[in-house]
C-alpha cells in the first residue's frame, strides 16, 4: 500500500509531496518504479490526496507506459485540487503480495488500484486496507522514500513470509543523539543592552533575570542500540488489520489523550507483537526538505547514467 497523501509544505512546494518531481519524474512513480521492479507485489494500492485521485491514475498510466516500452513523460501539465484539510503527515505504501526472489511477479501482472486517501497517515492505511482485498502479507511505503532500492522490498517481504508478523527495514544510528528535557531556567537579560551605556557607577548592577523555558540535553542514549526506521514497513494482514483496529478503539475511548501514530509498525508493537528489523538502504532516505531533494535528484541522475537503459 503506497499512502502518498502528504503534503509537500517542508519541501516548499505547494503540490502535494507524492507529486513533486524528481530528475523529471514524480516521487510517486519513482515509488512505484521500485515496487514494480521488487516484483513481490500482486497488488499495489495508492491512497492519494483526494483532489488528485485522478493525477495519481495520470501517474500510474505512465509508469505502466515504461514498463511495457512506451515511454511517457510523467503527469507535466496536470493539476488537482488540493483538499484544504489535506493529508499532512501521509505519505505512500505498497501491497506486496507472495512473490520473492524465485516467484517474482511480472509488470503486467500487477493490479494497481487508486483510492481516496484519509485525514491523516492512519486513514490513508486504512482506506488503502479496505481496497486490498485479502492479501497474507503488506507492505506499508513511504512514497517519500521514492529512490529505495527494490532489494529492501526483497528482505522484509522475504522475512515475513519466513515467519515475523512485523518487520522493518533500519540502518545505524550514526550521529551522537541526546534526549531534550524542557527546563524553566533563570536567564540572564540586560534590558537597557541596546540603549547608551549608563555613567559608570562605583557599585555595577547585577543584570535582571527571567525565567524561560530551555532545552536542556542528557547524554545518556547509546546510539550503538539505536536504529532508523525506513520503509517499507512488512506485516501479515491479519495483524495489521488487528493493530489499526486496536489504535482506532483507543482513539475512541481516550480521545485526545490517545497515543500519537507514527508509523505502522509502531502500532503493531502495542499489540506486543515483535517487530524484526532487516538491513535497510542509505538510499532509502526520506525527502522531506529541500536538502533531501538535492541529494535525491544527484542519486537519481547518477543512477540513470549508470543504466541509462533502465526504467
Amino acid at each position: 500500500m503506497v499512502p502518498a497523501a502528504g503534503s509537500g509544505t517542508r519541501l516548499g512546494h505547494t503540490e502535494p509531496k507524492a507529486f513533486v518531481q524528481v530528475d523529471g519524474r514524480t516521487l510517486l512513480a519513482h515509488s512505484l518504479d521500485a515496487i514494480i521492479t521488487s516484483g513481490v507485489a500482486t497488488t499495489i494500492v495508492v491512497a492519494a490526496p483526494e483532489g488528485c485521485v485522478s493525477l495519481a491514475e495520470a501517474e500510474v498510466a505512465e509508469v505502466r507506459r515504461r514498463f511495457s516500452g512506451g515511454g511517457g513523460s510523467g503527469g507535466a501539465g496536470l493539476g488537482c485540487s488540493a483538499d484544504a484539510d489535506g493529508v499532512a503527515g501521509s505519505d505512500a505504501g505498497a501491497h506486496g503480495g507472495a512473490g520473492v526472489h524465485e516467484n517474482r511477479v511480472p509488470p503486467e501482472a500487477i493490479e494497481i488500484i487508486v483510492v481516496p486517501g484519509g485525514a491523516d497517515r492512519v486513514a490513508s492505511v486504512e482506506a488503502a486496507l479496505a481496497a486490498a482485498g485479502d492479501p497474507d502479507i503488506v507492505l506499508v511505503h513511504d512514497a517519500a522514500r521514492a529512490l529505495t532500492p527494490p532489494s529492501v522490498f526483497d528482505r522484509v517481504t522475504a522475512a515475513v513470509a519466513s515467519g515475523a508478523e512485523a518487520v522493518v527495514p533500519v540502518l545505524p544510528m550514526i550521529d551522537t543523539v541526546r534526549r531534550a528535557e524542557e527546563s524553566p531556567r533563570r536567564i540572564p537579560l540586560d534590558d537597557d543592552a541596546d540603549l547608551e551605556p549608563d555613567p559608570p557607577r562605583e557599585q555595577p548592577i547585577p543584570p535582571q533575570e527571567h525565567a524561560a523555558e530551555v532545552e536542556v540535553l542528557r547524554g545518556d542514549l547509546d546510539r550503538g542500540s539505536l536504529r532508523r526506521v525506513q520503509t517499507p514497513q512488512g506485516f501479515t494482514a491479519e495483524t495489521l488489520r488487528r493493530a489499526h483496529a486496536s489504535y482506532r478503539e483507543e482513539v475512541r475511548t481516550l480521545g485526545a489523550g490517545a497515543r500519537e501514530a507514527t508509523d505502522d509498525a509502531g502500532l503493531v508493537e502495542r499489540l506486543g507483537v515483535d517487530v524484526v528489523a532487516v538491513p535497510g538502504d542509505e538510499e532509502s532516505l526520506k525527502i522531506t526538505y529541500p536538502l533531501d531533494l538535492v541529494l535525491a535528484e544527484h542519486i537519481a541522475r547518477e543512477r540513470g547514467r549508470a543504466h541509462p537503459a533502465s526504467v
